[in-house]
C-alpha cells in the first residue's frame, strides 16, 4: 500500500468542503437549504444564508475539512505502514 500525501489531502479536502459550505450559504440566501445552514450555523459561528455568512462558513469549512483530511491521511498512513 502506498502512503498518502498528508499535505495534499489536507488542503484538497479543506478546499472542497470550504467551497461546498460557501455555495450552500449563498444558495440558502435564495431560500434553498436554509435549514441545513441553520443546523450548521450552530457549529460554524457566523455562518448564515447570505454573502458574508457564506464567506465566514467557507473559512470554517476549510478549517474543518483540513482537520478531517489530516486525520484521514494520518490514520491511513499508520495502517499502510503496518502492512
Amino acid at each position: 500500500m502506498e502512503k498518502l500525501n498528508v499535505k495534499a489531502l489536507t488542503v484538497s479536502l479543506g478546499a472542497t468542503w470550504g467551497f461546498f459550505v460557501l455555495c450552500l450559504g449563498w444558495v440558502a440566501g435564495f431560500g434553498w437549504g436554509t435549514r441545513v445552514v441553520e443546523v450548521m450555523s450552530s457549529v460554524y459561528i457566523g455562518y448564515a444564508p447570505c454573502f458574508v455568512g457564506g464567506l465566514i462558513g467557507a473559512l470554517w469549512g476549510f478549517l474543518d475539512g483540513a482537520v478531517g483530511g489530516l486525520i484521514i491521511a494520518l490514520v491511513y498512513n499508520a495502517i499502510a505502514r503496518r502492512r
